[in-house]
């Protein structure tokens, strides 16, 4: 037991760490909403000039300077840690000014891309100017023992969790009782509100990013003793990190520094078991560690949609639809194939790892620049593939080409994996899950020999078919051509599948996806399921990039696979241009090891300073274009290939009109619906029934719970009751399953897909309709019908708000619904606009589509509405015709906010009706 213990103990150095890290985030997000990835390289540049100036020099972090300057002789302890910390707080007040400060405004997913190549710039100036190789540090800390049972324990592990503890409660009495504190709260609750109170945000956030930066310092300084200094060691502390700070929430100090300690003292923990029992993983459970905890917490805390409010709104650029690709796809081959008959030697060697890269780098563009899901690991899913490679060529005896097909395959099913927890968690979350698992598959696999990894690498074999020799030669016949021709053949399918998938209903719904969730799902569009068959294929994308790779080295090492690199593959695609098809490929021309890289290098000579480069343009490319280079290319208009049947317009579809439907019978019945949040009652046993062909209004003041309704009929939010539609049971049916039943529906805030254009954000609505009309029909007839066939292929982000929700109604329609649930139709309508989607709804129903209207505009809701239902507190206090609506003394007292007792004006005395939203009894009237 004592044994146990004293690991435990041990450990503490190291969770001590990550706590500060962690108290470093935590800060850094309070200020300016930055989960910031750098950290851990802020504290590797602060333990790397201390221990430099506990050596007599003073680290140069300007390429072009020289490395060092000597300073004569050796600092103390106190005044190279004071000069160290500086330093890191002038640091962290430089990514401020110059990186987050201009990103205030933006999503928090793309300040964190951000952060990821401030990262990657720290980390390669410091290797650049000090190199990786390990660095020792003289002690801080006396190097005492106590005895703990049976086991002696070194005290500086102890003193240095003690010495973060009392940060964390410095830092807390600051948070809680100083005005600084409470200034950074309030800043960071609200910026408009610090401003109206005499507040500066940017002073606060300076403040905290320079206390951020000197806190990650320390930890770094105080741990260089115990763990020896390395550039890429240092930077992975950010996982567990993180995994602390999501603990805490990025907010709670306490928790984050909890957390932090106790995943160091298991990691100890951990490599003792290996030592105790045989069957214990002899590398990659420490990691694991850090990975379960992530993947714990936030499945049980995620939800599979986000909640209302909570929708991320375009984090990434525009995702351009590939059309007219044959001309230029067969001149690309063309010139691929001239390049790599016209090189030899390192060019052609560069132009092979460049299209391998390509592939890798268009399995990004599905997985982030489609679906929206950042992630880290696509490089870590290749090595996957490599070395399932090995295990099928020495193994197993399985030839090419079924080999990497399968060695592909099983990478599919670790993506699979790896995309598990994306059902339930979404953004930035996901990105550090990701990051996690690639850092754990490179320990527990890669360099573990027990498995086929290890630093010795597994071979693979010569990939042969028919015969012929398709491998990448050896000595004066490499690279052979034969494995360029191949890797091209490859990249060529790849792209064009890719290209299909862009265009597919599969890839509009991934579009769908990244855009906005929660409107995906009441598309009809299965999220669940979009997302883990995004990860599938992009997996297999991977899987394919990985197993060309191993037969380019002919044997599967950790080093190609390494973390860091699929965190730099990540910046160089994103600097392409994530969202596209060219910025895939073009990211592989940007490789390292690709022929760029090789002409910088050759003719540049600033081959060591590529990763510096890579990691600036990324945070420039975050700044300043989103879409990345692939955006800026000029747009050439290839001619279209005829098509046969397609010489012409299409003659007009006449239109489809459905018999009234039959009032007698309601198509839609909720009964007794009823939700609660907390201690809060937002709707209690609200019953009511839509006939087809009617038009029931569904109003109430501001706060009656009237979307909260709508989110419960449509699955959106938890609920008790039943709904039924057609006699189906709905209850306990997830969003999209109902509306494939039928039921759809348009939100209060609209929730377009803003990458999309006007087009495909209503053909997302007609996919899944059972009508026999062909989609790109229903498509044209409901644009034709809403007046937007001429911006039919404008983003629907540019769009004014009154063609928004037009745009969000005309996605409802193109489904034909049984019944159609319209949240706020008419808001951005000016009152002619308003009396004509009045017209437009009265049409529909007359159709047979039943509708439920919830809408402020009272002219609209009492003059087209067939029944009007009163909600007020989410109960529901008056139903019937729009004239008895009118009259009810309750619905009045509701909107006047009158006392129950109160006295009622004479409803005879109030004028007529005007629009708006309904504030006074004479609205009513």
């Amino acid at each position: 037991m004592t044994q146990h213990l004293s690991y435990l103990v041990l450990g503490l150095g190291n969770g001590a760490v990550y706590a500060a890290l962690g108290l470093a985030l935590v800060l850094t997000f309070k200020s300016s909403g930055v989960v910031n990835f750098a950290t851990g390289a802020v504290a590797l540049y602060a333990a790397y000039t201390y221990a430099l100036l506990r050596t007599g020099e003073l680290m140069v972090p300007i390429p072009g300077l020289p490395a060092t300057v000597d300073l004569g002789s050796p600092l103390a302890i106190a005044p190279a840690m004071a000069i160290s910390l500086v330093a890191a707080g002038i640091l962290g007040v430089l990514c401020y000014a110059l990186v987050f400060r201009p990103l205030r405004a933006a999503p928090v997913v793309a300040k964190a891309v951000a952060s990821i190549g401030l990262m990657i710039v720290i980390q390669a100036v410091i290797a650049q100017r000090v190199g990786t190789g390990l660095v020792s540090v003289k002690p801080i800390f006396a190097l005492d023992t106590f005895e703990l049972g049976d086991s002696l324990v070194p005290t500086d592990r102890v003193l240095l969790a003690v010495c973060i503890v009392g940060l964390a409660v410095v830092a807390t009495l600051v948070f809680r009782y100083t005005r600084f504190g409470t200034a950074t709260e309030a800043a960071a609750e609200s910026e408009k509100g610090a401003y109206l109170t005499g507040l500066s945000p940017d002073r606060i956030a300076f403040a905290n990013w320079a206390l951020s930066s000197v806190v990650a310092g320390l930890g770094g300084i105080l741990i260089a003793p115990l763990v020896a200094l390395n550039p890429v060691a240092y930077s992975l502390f950010i996982v567990p990190a993180l995994a602390a700070t999501l603990v805490g929430n990025f907010a709670s100090i306490w928790l984050t520094v909890a957390a932090g300690i106790a995943m160091g003292a298991l990691q100890a923990e951990a490599t003792n078991l290996q030592g105790i029992y045989d069957w214990w993983p002899r590398s990659g459970t420490a990691e694991a560690i850090s990975l379960l905890l992530i993947l714990i917490f936030l499945v049980v805390k995620g939800r599979p949609l986000p909640d209302r409010g909570s929708v991320i709104h375009r984090t990434l650029g525009r995702a351009p639809r590939p059309d007219h690709i044959l001309v230029p796809v067969l001149l690309s081959f063309t010139a691929a194939v001239i390049a790599l008959l016209a090189t030899t030697g390192s060019y052609r060697a560069a132009l092979v790892s460049s299209i391998v890269f390509g592939i890798l780098g268009l399995s990004q563009v599905i997985v982030t620049g489609y679906a929206g899901q950042v992630s880290l690991a696509q490089l870590t899913l290749a090595g996957v593939s490599a070395y399932a490679l090995s295990v099928l060529n020495q193994h197993l005896g399985i030839p090419f080409p079924v080999a990497p097909i399968m060695a592909a395959l099983f990478a599919t099913a670790v993506g699979v994996v790896a995309g598990l927890p994306a059902l339930r968690i979404r953004g930035l979350p996901l990105t550090v899950v990701t990051l996690a698992l690639a850092v754990f598959v490179e320990a527990f696999w890669f360099r573990n020999p027990e498995l086929n990894g290890g630093v010795q690498g597994a071979p693979i074999d010569t990939p042969r078919l028919f015969g012929m020799d398709l491998g990448i030669g050896a000595g004066e016949s490499y690279p052979r051509i034969a494995f360029g021709l191949l890797s091209l053949g490859v990249l060529t399918v790849v792209g064009l599948g890719v290209a299909w998938l862009r265009r597919s209903s599969l890839g509009t719904d991934m579009l769908a996806v990244r855009a906005n969730e929660r409107s995906a799902a009441a598309a009809g569009i299965d999220v669940s399921r979009t997302k883990l068959i995004t990860f599938a294929i992009g997996a297999f994308v991977a899987g394919l990039g990985g197993a060309l790779l191993g037969y380019q080295q002919t044997l599967a090492t950790p080093e190609p696979y390494a973390v860091f690199l699929g965190i730099s593959l990540f910046a160089i695609v994103y600097v392409a241009g994530i969202t596209s098809i060219t910025g895939g490929i073009l990211a592989g021309v940007m490789a390292p090891g690709g022929i760029l890289y090789l002409l910088v290098d050759r003719f540049l000579h600033v081959g060591d300073y590529y990763a510096v480069l890579s990691g600036s343009l990324l945070v420039v490319t975050v700044l300043a274009n989103p879409d990345g280079i692939a955006s800026k290319l000029p747009r050439i208009p290839w001619p279209e290939i005829p098509r046969r049947g397609a010489v012409g317009a299409a003659p007009a579809e006449p239109a489809v009109t459905r018999a009234r439907g039959d009032r007698s019978e309601p198509i839609l019945t909720v009964r007794a619906v009823s939700v609660t949040y907390g201690a809060v009652k937002a709707a209690t046993d609200v019953t009511f029934e839509v006939c087809p062909g009617e038009i029931v209004g569904l109003i109430g003041p501001n706060g009656a719970g009237k979307t909260t309704v709508i989110d419960a009929v449509t699955g959106f939010t938890p609920a008790t009751g039943s709904v039924t539609l057609a006699g189906r049971s709905l209850t306990e049916r997830p969003p999209h399953v109902r509306c494939r039943a039928g039921l759809g529906r348009s939100f209060q805030d609209v929730e377009l897909y803003d990458d999309l254009t006007v087009a495909e954000n209503v053909r997302v609505g007609a996919a899944r309709s059972a009508s026999e009309l062909p989609i790109a029909r229903r498509v044209t007839r409901t644009l034709a019908v809403l007046g937007l066939d001429e911006l039919a292929d404008r983003e629907a982000g540019v769009l004014s708000q009154g063609q928004r929700q037009l745009v969000s109604i005309a996605r409802v329609f193109a489904a034909e619904p049984a019944v159609a649930l319209l949240d706020e139709p008419a808001a951005g309508l000016d009152s002619d606009e308003s009396r004509w989607l009045g017209e437009k709804l009265r049409s529909v129903a007359d159709d047979g589509t039943g509708v439920l209207l919830v809408d402020h505009d009272m002219e609209l809701v009492l003059t087209v509405c067939d029944r009007v239902i009163v909600l007020d507190l989410g109960k529901v206090i008056a139903a019937g015709m729009p004239e008895e609506i009118r009259a009810n003394p309750e619905v009045l007292r509701a909107y006047l906010g009158l006392p129950a007792d109160s006295d009622i004006p004479d409803p005879d005395a109030v004028p007529e009706l005007h629009t708006g939203p309904l504030t006074s009894p004479e609205v009513l009237r």
